[in-house]
C-alpha cells in the first residue's frame, strides 16, 4: 500500500530570500474567529461526551512496553561514556544547523544538514524548504529523530526481542512528534487556517469527534469516503454465484468469459484476517476477473466475519470447513477431483498446513500450490513480532475472552502502526488539521472493512506459529495428525514482495528450502498489497526471477533477473503446466451444487463495526 514520493525540492538561497512571508490576519479579527471556534468546539465536545459511556478498566501496559524501555535505560546508563558521546554528536549537529540557518537567513545558498528520506511525504509543502523558520524546525526534528533512533539501536546487551520492541516504539514516538502533526508548526496547516479563518480547525474537530463516536470512544480514523463504495455494486463486482456455504465460509464460483476453460479448477484461499475482495476491487485491478479471463474456473473462499457464536472455532475447523470443504464442493460443482490452489498471506499459511496434512493422509487432490506473500517460518517475522510475547498474548487472550473474538479495529490498528506515517499521521493532518475529507480510494475502503478473529483460532495461530514457530519445526498436530512441511511434494509458485512489512520477503524465502516438489520463487516490487494487486495493463513496478534456489535470499537476489511490469503473466505461464487440457466452459449451477445467491455473497457484507 505504499506509494513513492519524491523528496521535497531544494531551493537556493536567493529564492529562499525572496519567498513571500506568511501574512497574518488582523489580530482583532483573528481573536473573533478563534473565540467563535472555541464556542462551537465546546458545543461539539459537549455533544460528543454526552454520547459516551464510562470507559472500561484496561491493563495498564497491555503492550508490555514499560519493561522493554526499563531494560533499555538500564543498559544505556551502564555505559555513560557512550551516552555522552551521543549527546556531543547531537550538539555538534545542532551547531551545524544553527550555522546553516544563519547563512540561509543572510541569503547564502546552503545545503541542508539533514534531508528527509525520498519517500517521506510529510515535508512536501514548499515552505518547509523556502521559509528558513520552517526549514529549521524540519531539520531540527530530523536531527533529533535520527539521534534518538540511533541511540536506542546502539544500546548493547539487549536481547533481540527487547531491542526490536524498543526500536519500534521509539519510531512510533518519533513519528508522533513530527512537526507536521501540529498546527502551529505545519506551514500548510497555518496557511489553510489563515485562508479559511480557522474553519479547517473547526471542521477537523468535528471529524475527530465523529471518528471517536464511530469507534465508540476509541479513535477510528476515516481513511476514505466510506459512502463512495458498496460491496457488490461498484467493488467486488466480477459476476459469479455462491454455490456452497457453511459456518465459516461461502464458496464463490465465477462466471466464465471464455468458451473453453482449463480442466482443473482454481481455488483461491484468502486470509480471514481481511476480506477476499482485495483480489476483486475493481474491473481494472481484479486478479479474479483476470484469472477468469485466462480460462480458469475460479472458486474463492469468502470467510465469515465471526461473532461470539464462533468463539470456539479452531485452526482445525478453518482447515476442515475451509479448503477441505471447498475441495469437496468443487468436485461436486465440476466433476473434477484435482484442483490448483492459491493461498494469500494467512490463507497461504493455512494452505501449507493443509497440504502437509493431506500429504500425511495420502490425499493428492491439489496438483499445484501458489503462495502470495506467505509466512511459514516465523523465526524472523518482521515488526509484527513486537506484538508477540507472553505478556501481550495473555492480555490479548483475556480481552478476547470477554466477547469470544478479537475486534476488527484492534487488528487494523496493529497493521496501521507498521506504517504509521502513511496510515495514521497523514490522515490526522488531512482530516483533523486541514479539515479535509479523505478522497475515495478502493484500497483504503477495503483496508477499513475490518474482520474479527475467533478467540480459539487466533490464540492458536499467534502462539503456535508466531511465538513458538512450531509449524516449520513439524511440531503441530491438525485433527490429531502431526504435519511436516518438508513432506510436501506439490509443485509450488511462491510470490513475495520486496517492501512487505507484514510478511518480509527474506523470511518467506525460507519456504523454498522446505518443500520437496518443484519450486518457483518470484519477487515483486512494492508491498504486501500493491505488489500482488498489480495488473499487467497498469504497466507498473517490476519483478525478479531466478532459475536457482540457493540457501539464502541474499544469494538468490544477487543473481536474479529483473523483468518490467506485472508478474501475473509469469504466473499464468507457470500455471499452464498444471491445467490438464481444456473443457467447455462451466457455469455456476451446472453441476451438483445449486446456486445459493449472487456473488459476492452475504458473508462479505457483514461489518465488524
Amino acid at each position: 500500500m505504499a506509494a513513492d514520493q519524491s523528496s521535497p525540492a531544494r531551493h537556493s538561497g536567493p529564492k529562499a530570500e525572496s519567498a513571500p512571508d506568511m501574512k497574518l490576519p488582523d489580530p482583532v479579527e483573528l481573536s473573533r474567529v478563534m473565540t467563535r471556534i472555541a464556542e462551537q468546539s465546546q458545543q461539539l465536545v459537549s455533544n460528543f461526551l454526552t454520547r459516551q459511556s464510562a470507559p472500561s478498566a484496561e491493563t495498564p501496559d497491555p503492550l508490555n512496553i514499560g519493561q522493554a524501555f526499563f531494560d533499555m535505560t538500564a543498559r544505556m546508563m551502564a555505559n555513560p561514556a557512550k551516552l555522552v558521546q551521543a549527546q556531543l554528536s547531537l550538539w555538534s549537529d545542532y551547531m551545524s544547523l544553527w550555522q546553516s540557518t544563519t547563512r540561509k537567513m543572510l541569503g547564502e545558498s546552503v545545503e541542508p544538514v539533514v534531508k528527509p528520506a525520498a519517500e517521506d511525504r510529510r515535508f512536501k509543502d514548499s515552505l518547509w524548504d523556502e521559509n528558513y523558520v520552517f526549514d529549521f524546525i524540519k531539520q531540527s526534528y530530523l536531527l533529533s529523530a535520527r539521534w534518538m533512533q540511533s541511540t536506542v539501536r546502539d544500546v548493547e546487551g539487549l536481547d533481540d526481542k527487547t531491542a526490536k520492541k524498543v526500536d519500534f516504539y521509539t519510531r512510533q514516538f518519533v513519528d508522533a512528534m513530527a512537526p507536521s502533526n501540529f498546527a502551529v508548526t505545519n506551514p500548510e496547516v497555518l496557511k489553510r487556517t489563515i485562508e479559511s479563518g480557522g474553519e479547517n480547525l473547526l471542521k477537523g474537530l468535528s471529524n475527530l469527534l465523529e471518528d471517536l463516536d464511530r469507534g465508540k470512544g476509541k479513535l477510528a480514523i476515516k481513511m476514505t469516503d466510506m459512502e463512495a463504495f458498496k460491496v457488490g455494486e461498484n467493488i467486488a463486482v466480477t459476476p459469479g454465484k455462491v454455490v456452497f456455504q457453511n459456518d465459516l465460509m461461502q464458496l464463490l464460483q465465477y462466471e466464465p468469459t471464455t468458451n473453453s476453460v482449463a480442466r482443473r479448477p482454481l481455488l483461491i484461499i484468502p486470509p480471514w484476517i481481511n476480506k477476499f475482495y482485495i483480489l476483486d476491487l475493481r474491473e481494472k485491478n481484479s486478479f479474479i476477473k483476470w484469472a477468469v479471463g485466462q480460462g480458469h474456473t475460479v472458486f474463492v473462499i469468502s470467510w465469515v466475519n465471526p461473532g461470539e457464536e464462533l468463539a470456539s472455532k479452531t485452526f482445525d475447523d478453518y482447515m476442515v470447513e475451509g479448503p477441505l470443504a471447498a475441495l469437496d464442493a468443487i468436485e461436486k460443482a465440476t466433476g473434477e477431483r484435482d484442483v490448483n490452489v492459491i493461498g494469500y498471506c494467512l490463507g497461504g499459511t493455512l494452505l501449507a498446513s493443509t497440504l502437509a496434512w493431506m500429504q500425511a493422509r495420502k490425499d493428492d487432490r491439489v496438483k499445484s500450490a501458489t503462495f502470495f506473500t506467505t509466512m511459514v517460518d516465523f523465526e524472523e517475522a518482521g515488526e509484527l513480532s513486537v506484538f508477540i510475547d507472553e505478556e501481550q498474548l495473555a492480555s490479548l487472550e483475556e480481552k478476547m475472552s470477554e466477547k469470544g473474538y478479537l475486534e476488527g479495529r484492534d487488528m487494523a490498528m496493529t497493521f496501521n502502526m507498521l506504517r504509521a506515517n502513511d496510515l495514521i499521521w497523514s490522515f490526522v493532518v488531512n482530516n483533523y488539521l486541514l479539515g479535509k475529507d479523505p478522497f475515495p480510494f478502493d484500497l483504503l475502503y477495503w483496508n477499513s472493512d475490518s474482520t474479527r478473529m475467533p478467540a480459539a483460532m487466533h490464540s492458536f495461530y499467534l502462539r503456535q506459529m508466531y511465538q513458538e514457530n512450531r509449524l516449520v519445526s513439524g511440531d503441530i498436530k491438525l485433527l490429531g495428525t502431526k504435519i511436516d512441511l518438508t513432506k510436501i511434494k506439490v509443485p509450488v509458485y511462491i510470490l513475495s514482495t520486496r517492501e512487505d512489512h507484514i510478511a518480509p520477503w527474506r523470511s518467506t524465502y525460507a519456504a523454498t528450502q522446505l518443500y520437496k516438489g518443484s519450486r518457483e520463487f518470484v519477487l515483486s516490487a512494492s508491498g504486501h498489497i500493491a505488489g500482488v494487486v498489480n495488473p499487467p495493463a497498469a504497466q507498473k513496478y517490476s519483478y525478479w526471477t531466478n532459475d536457482k534456489l540457493p540457501p539464502t535470499p541474499e544469494e538468490w537476489q544477487s543473481t536474479a533477473t529483473q523483468h518490467q511490469g506485472s508478474w501475473w503473466p509469469n504466473w499464468q505461464k507457470w500455471m499452464t503446466q498444471f491445467t490438464d487440457g481444456e473443457v467447455p466452459a462451466r457455469r455456476p449451477g451446472d453441476g451438483k451444487l445449486k446456486v445459493i445467491e449472487p456473488a459476492p455473497g452475504s458473508y462479505v457484507k457483514v461489518k465488524a463495526v
